[in-house]
């Protein structure tokens, strides 16, 4: 018998000053019983640094066609598309052929290496932006889950804040690769 998705839900206050964006999201997340929690709370992290009213998380490890996290228009076409962890340079590029921008949000200690073998076969990739999140601040954050989350991301200056009440985690992220301008 097959295992079934762990459901958490959350209750997600959005302050982005840099954006202009302050929005509360009530979200379920259906949690992969080979995900973890800290890559969960990097999907999390991930919708709020990318909040909208047309993002949603996609089925991820559950379907190989999907992302984790995906923003589409009123066509049905992806105008974003955000991979949670260490994905292969093949599923990077085709998701760059099938997205206006695509995201990879790398979060393990072994990042540097993945991207160091990575990289070079995705450069060529000009809607492509790779961030590296480090070891700590993923692992604080997955302290954060619980099955029933209240949490505020606060973002201001380029600095980001999660967190449930006072505890609160300040979140770094390393640019590994940036989008190239058309």
């Amino acid at each position: 018998m097959a295992l079934k998705a762990t459901i958490f839900k959350a209750d997600l206050q959005i302050s982005d000053m840099d954006r202009h964006y302050y929005q509360n999201h009530i979200l379920t997340i259906a949690r992969h019983p080979s995900e973890t929690d800290e890559r969960m709370m990097i999907r999390l992290l991930a919708f709020a640094l990318h909040a909208d009213p047309m993002l949603s998380f996609g089925k991820g490890l559950a379907d190989i066609d999907e992302p984790d996290v995906w923003q589409k228009d009123l066509t049905g076409a992806i105008d974003l598309w955000i991979e949670v962890g260490q994905p292969d340079d093949k599923r990077i590029l085709k998701a760059c052929g099938r997205a206006t921008r695509v995201i990879v949000y790398s979060y393990s200690s072994t990042g540097a290496i993945w991207w160091g073998q990575t990289g070079s076969r995705v450069e060529r990739a000009r809607n492509l932006s790779v961030i590296q999140i480090p070891a700590e601040t993923s692992a604080a954050l997955a302290r954060l889950a619980q099955r029933n989350m209240q949490l505020q991301c606060t973002i201001q200056d380029g600095q980001i804040w999660m967190g449930a009440n006072a505890d609160a985690v300040q979140i770094d992220l390393e640019t590994l690769k940036l989008t190239q301008s058309y």
